[in-house]
Parts: structure tokens; C-alpha cells; sequence
């Protein structure tokens, strides 16, 4: 194939993965305040929030499997388009709080095909490009994800609530007719289908377990923050529809800087779990301090630093979680990731809406601060175990060469 066709290619893809993300964060700050003026209660909108968490790990390792098994990705990626599309024109069509439920949970199925995204787009790589692969693709969802957070306060407040969902189910369906014009190539896919041994080998693997589950802590606090219900408490202290566009800027531009800062610095300075415990701590604190602050001035500044510490931990358990996987297990490995960590998505904000609703907005903050604190602790534990372990095999290699 040409290299002009191939980068055509890379292009195309690159855009309908935009037009994936982009719709699906387009109405995030405002989700919560939109179902509240529905009547809906702080229960009900954790149960609407987690209902995407659910449909992804219900639906996330079943989508990668099927795509092995048929050796085509393409197909599930237009259905994802599809989905998306609908869940939107859901949104558009009604208030029943009950569709509202069912749309968000569509939204979810469809993120669930992220997962054919990530195999097929690599495809179009050489092999030693394949870490820059996926590098490209992810920043891709990063901006898709910013873009979408950052107007949809001001959209709201000059066209009301239904105006982020016209404006998401028309990027929908451009995105739904260009996914049907990307490369698949039509010799079908050399790698061997999974293996129930394959992933019954990986879900043993001690390290993935235990980066799946500060994974999944490190979601539950995102999703039932910035994701979550942080737009409902910076309306309570006096933010306007507008301005929360103030408040997805201070969180996201940090939370896109600290993925840079640390592979350059943190890492290298403090090591992976050193800098991984030091992110979940400051994480943490900035959760507490949110029912605390009553000014805008404050909370946008606890906004910068909560986005920048969370921003830290999700490429750092990225990392972590394959890397003492096997090379040929690790396509596995991740799929199984994303899948654990999707509990996360779902309980976060499930049991953040239950004690909202019980005890009012400020106890679910409460509640995903202390998951943090719950993250470090238990990476103190997991790096004096390591330590110790290390320090027995040191100590048996020198017997060895003493011998």
C-alpha cells in the first residue's frame, strides 16, 4: 500500500476515534446538574453515572474476545459509532429520567468498542512503531475529552440543556458515516484467537491484580468528581452555567501537562511507586478539600491541583499493568485491565450518589478521598513486601556466589 493511502488511513481513523470520544464528553459537566433539574435524585444520578462503568465490564473483554474469534475489528467499531449515535438521540428525544438511564448505559456499550479501536489502529504501524501508536491515539481521546468538557457550560447556558446533545448526535453521525470508509485489511488478522488458558494465566498474574485495583480506585474518584458531581457542587457555591467551563479548563490542562511531567520527572527522580503513592496521597487530600471550599478563586485552585495529581496515576498504572507480562500476553493483559478497572466507572459514582443523596453532596467527596487514602496505604504495604523481598533474594544470590 502506498504510503499516501497509509497516512490517508491513519487520518480517517484518527478522526472517527475523535468522533467516538468527543460526543460522550460533550455533555459530561453538565450530566448531573441536567438530571437534577429532572427531579432527579443524588441516588438516581450515581446509578445513571455508573450505569456506564457497568455496561463497559460487562461488555468490554466479551467485544475483544468475539472481534479475536471473527478476526475483524471494523464491524464492532461501527457499531460503537452506531451506539453513540443512538444514545444521543435518546437525549434528544426525552426527559423520562427512566431513557436517560438507558442512554447513558448505550453510551457505555459504545465506549465498550474502544477496544477494537486500539487493536486495529497499531495495524497500520510497523512493529517498532507501535508505542507511538498508541501514544497518537490516546492523546486523541485526552483532546477529545477536553474539547467536550470545555463548552458544554457555555453551550447550556446560551441554548439550554438540550443544546450539547443536538450538537453531539450531529458529530455522531458524521462520525458514524466516516467509519464505514476505514481500512481494514481484508486478509484478516495473523495473531492466534484467545485462549481461555491465556487469560485464566493472566488474571494470576499478582501485579496486574493489584494495579487493577488502584486502578479501579483511581476511577471511582475521577468518575465521581470531574465525571461525576463536581459540576453540582461548583453550581452550589455560586458557579454559573458558563462558568464551569472555568472549572473543566483548571482540571484538564494540568491533568494533560502531569502525564508529561511524570515520565520526565517524577518517575525518574522518585521511582514508579514512590511517585504512584506521592500521586494517590495529593489526590486524595484535594478530594477532602472540596466540600471545604465555599469561593470560586479556592476551588478552581484545588480543581488544578486534584487534575494535575490524577493526572499522574492513570498513565503510571498503564504502564505498570503489563509490564511483567509476557510480550504475547499482553494484548490480554490490557483487555482484562480496562475491563477490572471498569468497576471502578460504576461503583465510584453508584456509592458517591447513594451518600449525596443520604447525607448530601459534600459525603461523596468524602467517601472517594478516603478510597485514595485506601490507594496509598495500600501501596505502602505492596513496596515494604517488595523491599523485603528483594532484600531476601540479594541475600541468596550471595550465599550462592559464596558457595
Amino acid at each position: 500500500m502506498s504510503t499516501l493511502r497509509m497516512n490517508r488511513n491513519k487520518h480517517l481513523f484518527i478522526v472517527v476515534s475523535f468522533l467516538l470520544w468527543f460526543p460522550q464528553f460533550l455533555y459530561v459537566p453538565i450530566f448531573s446538574p441536567y438530571m437534577e433539574s429532572l427531579g432527579g435524585k443524588y441516588t438516581f444520578i450515581g446509578i445513571v453515572l455508573s450505569s456506564y462503568g457497568v455496561m463497559q465490564l460487562l461488555c468490554r473483554l466479551p467485544i475483544g474476545i468475539f472481534s479475536d474469534v471473527k478476526k475483524v475489528r471494523k464491524p464492532f467499531i461501527i457499531f460503537g459509532m452506531v451506539g453513540s449515535l443512538f444514545s444521543c438521540m435518546i437525549f434528544l428525544l426525552t426527559d423520562s429520567l427512566g431513557w436517560i438511564l438507558a442512554a447513558r448505559a448505550l453510551a457505555g456499550i459504545s465506549a465498550a468498542t474502544w477496544v477494537a479501536f486500539t487493536v486495529l489502529y497499531p495495524s497500520y504501524f510497523a512493529d517498532h512503531e507501535v508505542h507511538r501508536a498508541m501514544g497518537g491515539i490516546s492523546f486523541i481521546v485526552v483532546l477529545a475529552q477536553f474539547l467536550g468538557m470545555s463548552f458544554s457550560g457555555y453551550i447550556v447556558s446560551e441554548w439550554g440543556w438540550k443544546a450539547p446533545f443536538w450538537i453531539a448526535g450531529f458529530f455522531s453521525i458524521l462520525g458514524v458515516i466516516l467509519s464505514l470508509f476505514i481500512f481494514e485489511s481484508k486478509e484478516g488478522i495473523e495473531r492466534e484467537p484467545l485462549k481461555v488458558k491465556d487469560l485464566t494465566t493472566v488474571f494470576k498474574e499478582p501485579s496486574l491484580l493489584k494495579v487493577a485495583l488502584l486502578s479501579i480506585l483511581a476511577h471511582s474518584i475521577i468518575f465521581s468528581t470531574m465525571f461525576g458531581f463536581t459540576s453540582n457542587y461548583a453550581l452550589s457555591i455560586g458557579f454559573s452555567a458558563s462558568e464551569l467551563t472555568l472549572v473543566v479548563f483548571a482540571f484538564m490542562i494540568p491533568h494533560a501537562i502531569a502525564t508529561i511531567f511524570m515520565g520526565r520527572v517524577l518517575v525518574p527522580r522518585f521511582g514508579k511507586w514512590n511517585a504512584l503513592k506521592t500521586a494517590f496521597f495529593f489526590a486524595s487530600v484535594f478530594t477532602l478539600l472540596i466540600p471545604f471550599v465555599h469561593s470560586k478563586e479556592l476551588f478552581l485552585a484545588v480543581q488544578i491541583f486534584s487534575g494535575f495529581s490524577l493526572g499522574l496515576i492513570f498513565p503510571l498504572l498503564l504502564g505498570l499493568a503489563i509490564e511483567k507480562i509476557t510480550p504475547e500476553k499482553r494484548a490480554t493483559a490490557m483487555g482484562a485491565y480496562q475491563a477490572i478497572y471498569a468497576i471502578g466507572i460504576f461503583a465510584g459514582p453508584f456509592f458517591a450518589g447513594i451518600f449525596n443523596s443520604l447525607m448530601g453532596i459534600r459525603v461523596g467527596f468524602y467517601f472517594v478521598g478516603v478510597l485514595g487514602l485506601l490507594a496509598t496505604l495500600l501501596i505502602l504495604i505492596w513496596g515494604r513486601n517488595q523491599a523485603e523481598l528483594a532484600v531476601d533474594k540479594s541475600i541468596e544470590k550471595s550465599k550462592a556466589v559464596a558457595k
